[in-house]
């Protein structure tokens, strides 16, 4: 199927794939869209996450610190990975799937030195799973100048347009909202469980269930007084995070009180995410909170505390699955050859869409011979 035949469809099914900076798995959505008179209706009408084999986990983890060509080979077994679990979640769905739409795994971010990749081949995804695979929505937006982050804002806009905000709560803390012009304004806030994951993995935990270990442990006074003054946070947007900036400006800081118990510092990274948050939703109506950050009840209770915005947590799929639907979205958009990528939130010269099409060798064979 052509661009304008598939332009001018008004119903779509999607498989959404999401490998966040957690490293937790894989999660994988189907979605349908539907073309509205006021914009697009979404269903979830299947939903998977796939825990990542310990020796794959690992090897993501570390996939900043490898070779060029184990790198790239790296990047073939997470292809492949990717590809037999699609296959497998897609096997009793009866009606037809349009296309997949891929974030990948991040290996580097620096927008400030042109740099953003994220593995996960679409060529490969496409032939393996016979379906046309849209993959690298970041690395367009970074050489029009912009930060390729968040992506995220189009969806909220279009999708969740009902809430006054939307937070996501998963490696790091961002939030997107329209300002009072309707200009969609969005923006990394600060860390979540990119370090409170590496704070629970020294005491033998993946993470810690519902802030437990935190609500045990003391605020590190000097520590949290530290981290506020971080001259991130007194940034205006457009602005991002990543895992190298984590390593540059909070490790350092973190490092300073290694001798302090992993509970006082889960306590104090913990009020310091929820003291960054509330800071940022001051103003706002209701947030829409979903990624995994939703679960850590202690989290939770400490946004509370600190903010009249009225917190929205929804069904347990849409906190698990948000930015794999978005993802999805993303893709749908590309395919279309609308915008997805919008300026005001990244910084770039200019909206534009983003997204590289990888087709399955029979569409391809077919397209070339209709021409």
């Amino acid at each position: 199927m052509t661009n304008n035949l598939l332009q001018m469809k008004q119903y779509y099914n999607v498989i959404g794939l999401m490998s966040g900076t957690s490293v937790d798995g894989l999660d994988i959505a189907m979605c349908s869209f539907i073309k509205i008179k006021n914009g697009w209706k979404c269903e979830i009408l299947k939903s998977k996450s796939v825990v990542y084999p310990e020796e794959l986990r690992q090897y993501l983890l570390k996939s900043y610190l490898l070779s060029g060509i184990n790198l790239k080979k790296l990047e073939i077994e997470f292809s492949e990975f990717c590809a037999k679990h699609i296959n497998d979640f897609k096997s009793d769905f009866n009606d037809k799937i349009d296309l997949i739409s891929s974030h990948g795994h991040t290996v580097f971010h620096q927008p400030e030195n042109k740099l953003t990749m994220q593995i996960g081949s679409g060529e490969i995804i496409a032939k393996l799973c016979g379906i046309s695979v849209i993959s690298d929505f970041r690395s367009g937006d970074v050489a029009l100048g912009g930060q390729g982050a968040p992506l995220v804002p189009i969806g909220d806009a279009l999708l969740f347009g009902q809430y006054d905000s939307c937070l996501n709560l998963g490696g790091f803390s961002n939030i997107s909202y329209a300002d009072t012009s309707g200009k969609r304004i969005a923006f990394d806030i600060s860390p979540v469980n990119i370090v409170l994951n590496e704070l629970a993995d020294k005491i033998g935990y993946l993470f810690d269930d519902k802030g437990k270990i935190a609500a045990s442990g003391n605020v590190i006074d000097d520590l949290f007084e530290k981290l506020e003054n971080i001259d991130y946070y007194k940034q205006m947007p457009p602005k991002s995070l990543s895992r190298e900036w984590v390593e540059k400006s909070i490790h350092p800081l973190l490092d300073e009180y290694s001798e302090s118990k992993i509970e006082d510092l889960l306590a104090t990274f913990t009020l310091h995410t929820a003291r960054r948050i509330t800071d940022i939703l001051m103003g706002k109506k209701n947030v829409l909170i979903t990624g995994g950050g939703a679960y850590n009840d202690y989290l939770i209770s400490k946004i509370k505390e600190n903010t009249n915005t009225e917190i929205i947590i929804p069904e347990k799929e849409l906190v698990d699955f948000k930015e794999a639907v978005v993802f999805a979205f993303l893709g749908l958009l590309r395919y279309r050859s609308e915008i997805n990528c919008l300026s005001s939130v990244t910084g770039a010269k200019t909206d534009s869409c983003c997204g590289i099409i990888s087709y399955p060798s029979d569409l391809f064979i077919i397209n070339h011979t209709n021409n």
